[in-house]
C-alpha cells in the first residue's frame, strides 16, 4: 500500500500505543515517519522494531509542551527530508483526580502536553505546509471531551483540541492543508491500564465491564485509531476539513 508514498509524517507521543499504531500505519501506506517522544527507552525499541521491517522513521527526543524544543525538532525532519506534509498530535498524559482534590500541576500538565503541545506542533509545521500549498493535521482528541468523572483536566484539554481543530482547518484551508480530529474512545494500551489500576480493577475486568457498555461488544485497539488517522492523510479526504470523528464503537461510547 502507497497511499503516503512520498509523505513525510511527524507523530508526537510515538513510542507507543496509539501513537506507534499510528506511526506503524503511516509507514505501510509509505510515508517517511519521524517520532516525537520523551520516553527514550520506548523510543528507541519501537523506531528498531519498525526499522526492522523496512520501514523509513528517525526520532527525536521532545518535550511538544516546550515550544523552542518543538520547533528544533520539527526544523530537522524538514532539514532532512525537505518538507513537512503531516502532523499527528497524539502525545497525551494522564493526572486524573475529582475536582476538589486536583493539583495545579495535575491540570497545567495535562493542558500542557494536550492542548499547548498540539498548538506548538501545528504552529511549527504550518509554515512548511503553507509554503508547499499541502498539509494534513490530524489531532487526537478523546470521547472524555463530552465529560468524563475526575478528568476535568484531560476532558478539558480534548474539548479544547476540537475547538482547536476546527479553528485551524478555517485559517489553513486555502493552503491546501485540512486539518480534522479523531476522538478515540477506550483503546487497549498502557495508559488505559494505569487508569483501570488507579480505580483498583484489574484490566481484565475493566476490559469486561466496559466492553458491555460499548455496541460493537469490544474496547479498541491501536490499529482502529490508526486507520481513521490515515484516511484523514490521504488525498482521498481533500474535501474533509474541521471535523472530529469518534472512534468508538458506538455513537455513546
Amino acid at each position: 500500500m502507497t497511499k503516503l508514498a512520498s509523505k513525510v509524517a511527524i507523530v508526537t507521543g510515538g513510542s507507543r500505543g496509539i501513537g506507534k499504531g499510528i506511526a506503524r500505519k503511516l509507514a505501510e501506506e509509505g510515508a517517511k515517519v519521524a517520532l516525537l517522544d520523551t520516553n527514550e527507552s520506548a523510543l528507541n525499541k519501537t523506531v528498531e522494531e519498525l526499522r526492522d521491517k523496512g520501514f523509513e522513521l528517525t526520532s527525536y527526543i521532545t518535550n511538544v509542551a516546550d515550544p523552542e524544543q518543538v520547533e528544533s525538532a520539527v526544523k530537522e525532519v524538514a532539514s532532512q527530508y525537505g518538507k513537512v506534509d503531516i502532523l499527528v498530535n497524539n502525545a497525551g498524559i494522564l493526572r486524573n483526580n475529582l475536582l476538589s482534590e486536583m493539583t495545579d500541576d495535575d491540570w497545567e500538565i495535562v493542558m500542557d502536553v494536550h492542548l499547548k503541545g498540539s498548538f506548538n506542533c501545528a504552529r511549527a509545521v504550518q509554515k512548511y505546509m503553507v509554503e508547499n500549498q499541502f498539509g494534513r493535521i490530524v489531532n487526537i482528541s478523546s470521547t472524555n471531551a463530552l465529560g468524563g468523572a475526575g478528568k476535568s483536566n484531560y476532558s478539558a484539554a480534548k474539548a479544547g483540541i476540537q475547538g482547536l481543530t476546527k479553528t485551524l482547518a478555517i485559517e489553513l484551508g486555502r493552503y491546501g492543508i485540512t486539518v480534522n480530529s479523531v476522538a478515540p474512545g477506550l483503546i487497549n494500551t498502557q495508559m488505559s491500564k494505569d487508569y483501570a489500576k488507579s480505580l483498583g480493577m484489574s484490566f481484565d475486568d475493566f476490559v469486561h465491564q466496559s466492553a458491555a457498555k460499548i455496541p460493537v461488544g469490544r474496547i479498541g485497539k491501536p490499529v482502529d485509531i490508526a486507520h481513521a488517522v490515515a484516511f484523514f492523510c490521504e488525498e482521498a479526504s481533500s474535501f474533509i476539513n474541521g471535523q472530529v470523528i469518534y472512534v468508538a464503537g458506538g455513537p455513546k461510547a
